[in-house]
């Protein structure tokens, strides 16, 4: 049976970030239960489709999955319990914003089944969290972060941004510190990235006018280069293996979810914009929110059901051979432990060094790639 991951994901936040340009609005509270209710119809008719297939992980995204209610949350969590084969060690994760959390929220989250919380704090200072336009205080992350480990989660994931407006290097060193010291069983650091259509694009962007902003100013790319080697020798030191560009984890606690992304085991998105790769298909669900509720998946229709995917799914690209092999490649060289010949052959039919010979051949020379066994 072929094993798959999903992510649902949650268009709603209290406030929007300011660099953030993922599907996602605030003040759209009043649609909340009817964005649950048009999900767990989709969540209902997808696992008709894709009943023969076992879940592996799911992973919870957004937007802000815990500015729902909870009861909207277990709605959710209950479908998908129902209609997929959920294996009993499945890594169930969910997002959480500091500022959206509570022992109440986080002792419910656990109660549905989630095993792993991923926060996002993203810095440690006050000023630059209002800076990012971020809702929580590093007082209320503390407090919600020690609730989580009360409410019983033993695996906890830290969101960390780097890159950011203002910021130096002793800054970036205390957030590091201080993160390692509560001793989470993951950390994600990345670099911010200016995303078009936000307004730090405005600020930040191609093109945009500097007499229009006197604020902080970005780091320049020395000082960017020499956070990303910092994090990474701090980490290490502090018992992180640093198996993804950005990520870092105690030996067995790394997320199988985004491990599928970069090893071609396949997933589905499901709510609003989530993207899916399946049976080497690529497709992104209806991104307008009032079309996506309009949509009627007519549960024990299977016509009415395939006739509303094909309207949530619109165009689907299906993957040549080459692209395929160029994915596999390029995602699973975002790794440490790289990419397998053997998981090569397995796939494709034929050896990496048949398809890719000539560049292994170069960059090994370089010193860019190395083979071992």
């Amino acid at each position: 049976m072929e094993s798959i991951g999903l992510y649902i994901h949650i268009p709603f936040c209290r406030q929007k970030c300011l660099y953030c340009d993922f599907p996602s609005w605030a003040g759209r509270e009043g649609q909340m239960q009817m964005y649950v209710d048009a999900l767990t119809a989709e969540i209902r008719a997808q696992g008709k489709r894709y009943e023969n297939r076992e879940v592996v992980s799911v992973f919870f995204g957004g937007g802000t999955p815990t500015a729902l209610e909870i009861p909207m949350l277990a709605q959710l969590m209950q479908a998908i319990r129902e209609s997929f084969r959920v294996t009993a060690d499945a890594e169930l994760t969910t997002e959480a914003n500091p500022g959206t959390l509570s022992y109440e929220m986080a002792a419910a989250l656990k109660k549905m089944g989630f095993n792993r919380l991923s926060m996002g704090v993203q810095a440690w200072q006050n000023s630059i969290l209002h800076r990012l336009g971020r809702i929580h205080t590093i007082e209320e992350f503390l407090e919600n972060y020690h609730a989580v480990r009360q409410a019983g989660f033993e695996n906890v994931n830290v969101d960390l941004m780097f890159a950011l407006p203002g910021q130096s290097m002793a800054q970036w060193q205390e957030t590091v510190r201080q993160i390692a010291a509560l001793k989470p069983e993951h950390i994600s650091a990345y670099s911010l990235i200016i995303e078009e259509g936000t307004p730090f694009w405005k600020r930040f962007g191609e093109g945009a006018c500097a007499c229009d902003y006197t604020g902080p100013a970005l780091p320049d790319e020395d000082t960017e280069n020499k956070i990303y080697r910092f994090t990474r020798k701090f980490l290490q030191e502090q018992g992180f293996e640093r198996y993804e560009i950005s990520n870092y984890a105690k030996p067995g606690k790394e997320c199988r979810h985004n491990i599928g992304y970069w090893t071609e085991v396949a997933y589905l998105g499901l709510g609003l914009g989530a993207s899916s790769y399946m049976e080497g298909c690529r497709f992104t669900n209806e991104k307008d929110l009032d079309k996506y509720l309009a949509l009627d998946f007519g549960e024990e229709d299977p016509e009415k059901r395939e006739t509303a995917l094909r309207k949530l799914w619109g165009q689907i690209e299906e993957l040549s051979q080459a692209q395929r092999m160029e994915e596999f490649m390029f995602l699973g060289l975002r790794m440490l432990k790289g990419v397998s010949d053997v998981d090569f052959v397995r796939l494709f039919g034929v050896k990496m060094e048949t398809v890719y010979g000539d560049v292994i051949r170069r960059l090994t020379a370089n010193g860019l790639l190395k083979k071992e066994e």
